[in-house]
């Protein structure tokens, strides 16, 4: 996944609480919203289980995503000559904290 496809699902999460964040990446047409749905729900199910936080209470505070190496292939082209295909990975984080109201 691109880093950019990602930071434009990653833009409309962040500073939000987590069942605004489930719905909005539920409803999301891109097809970079399924992986960061399951970095969300499995930081949801750490804070739970490790931190004894409530998922009602729990609030995304940190969303990033940065870039991490770059697969290069060869593709053949015209006249026998190859040409570069560079595939970009990306890397996804997210950090929450409960707010207590």
């Amino acid at each position: 996944m691109s880093v950019f496809k990602a930071q434009r699902v990653l833009d409309e999460i962040r500073w939000r609480y987590y069942e605004e964040t489930v719905m909005i990446l539920n409803l999301m047409p891109y097809r970079a919203s399924y992986p960061i749905l399951k970095l969300v729900y499995s930081a949801a199910a750490n804070a739970t289980h490790y931190r004894d936080f409530d998922k009602a209470n729990l609030f995304i505070t940190k969303a990033e995503v940065s870039r991490s190496t770059i697969m290069k292939k060869f593709r053949p082209r015209a006249r026998g000559r190859s040409f570069p295909i560079k595939k970009h990975v990306s890397y996804n984080n997210c950090t929450k904290y409960s707010k207590e109201i």
